[in-house]
């Protein structure tokens, strides 16, 4: 098909969100919130890079790419609402391969009720997804990095390092335990939006979304803050499973992995129940694995503590342009 036959196939049919004035059909769309802050994330996907055809089918690349960018809602707070897409087509693939990755994003989007409102289409020789998110947060309830202070708990959500085991497993063609679980990780993370949402009546709150590791989403945190942050290594929480992998892979995987799509935050302890409450509410584990203190003269922000050694931990998460 060609290029205004593939965008009339991606279009919906109806619209979910109420604010959106006029979707796909124009130069643009428009939409407009006049009660809430905007929140807007950008993140680009190339085949070789951040993912391929042997561990993810065109369904599950749509799925992941369009979750990929809906973490970093959750990070800020906020409740996505639309997204736009330019992608880089290939002439090798056939066109159904491109109607499965939109398929893998519109059944992610549908959860939230997301409607896509945009974006463009060319060719190329390599496969690139660049997809951009708009979310909304209530007024000055958006969260940051640089929110953390002396004296709060670091904490987590989920377990770490399933999703790079997921992709150890497919590339190697393994059959382990629980063999299905570390592959869904992988294949479809699931961002941790409604648990960001229900902590909305804390007033100070630091988060990141854990993609590149929580080596690296850490430090950003503790840079950003102008704070210490040490991490009690016997607490960062993993899959019982994950224990059959050599040592060496699992704390490569649970420290510098990254595409948990988990959150990794800073509360101050009187507000930690709340957060646990939050958890509750959306079924999820949270766990505290470190605390907050003042940063002192050292060039170090983040260590990691095991059996009362203090190792720094670098931020040697994936690093693009490196």
């Amino acid at each position: 098909m060609n290029e205004f036959e593939f965008i009339e196939s991606i279009k919906q049919p109806t619209y979910h969100q109420r604010g959106l004035i006029k979707g796909i059909g124009d130069d643009a769309a428009v939409f407009r919130e006049s009660t809430e802050d905007i929140v807007t994330a950008v993140d680009t996907f190339v085949e070789g890079i951040h993912f391929s055809k042997a561990t993810l089918d065109p369904y599950y690349i749509g799925y992941k790419v369009l979750a990929a960018n809906v973490s970093d809602m959750a990070a800020m707070g906020a409740i996505p609402c639309y997204y736009l897409v330019s992608i880089v087509c290939p002439k090798a693939y056939p066109s159904d391969y491109y109607a499965m990755i939109f398929q893998g994003m519109r059944d992610f989007a549908s959860r939230y009720k997301m409607d896509v409102i945009g974006g463009d289409t060319v060719s190329g020789n390599e496969l690139s997804i660049s997809v951009t998110v708009v979310g909304t947060v209530c007024q000055g309830k958006a969260r940051y990095r640089h929110q953390a202070e002396q004296g709060d708990i670091v904490f987590v959500t989920g377990t770490l390092g399933d999703s790079q085991a997921g992709l150890h497993i497919l590339e190697n063609q393994l059959d382990v335990k629980n063999r299905s679980h570390f592959i869904q990780k992988h294949q479809r993370p699931e961002p941790r939006v409604q648990f960001a949402k229900d902590m909305k009546n804390i007033k100070r709150l630091a988060l990141n979304d854990i993609s590149d590791g929580i080596a690296s989403e850490v430090n950003e945190i503790a840079q950003s803050s102008y704070v210490a942050i040490k991490l009690m290594a016997s607490d960062l929480p993993t899959s019982p499973s994950l224990d059959q992998f050599p040592q060496h892979l699992k704390q490569k995987w649970v420290l510098y992995g990254g595409e948990d799509f988990e959150l990794v935050g800073t509360v101050s302890e009187s507000d930690w129940e709340a957060v646990e409450r939050a958890a509750a509410q959306s079924k999820i584990s949270v766990t505290q694995i470190g605390y907050v203190r003042n940063k002192d003269t050292s060039d170090h922000y983040v260590y990691l503590v095991e059996d009362d050694h203090f190792t720094p931990l670098y931020k040697e998460g994936y690093t693009h342009l490196k």
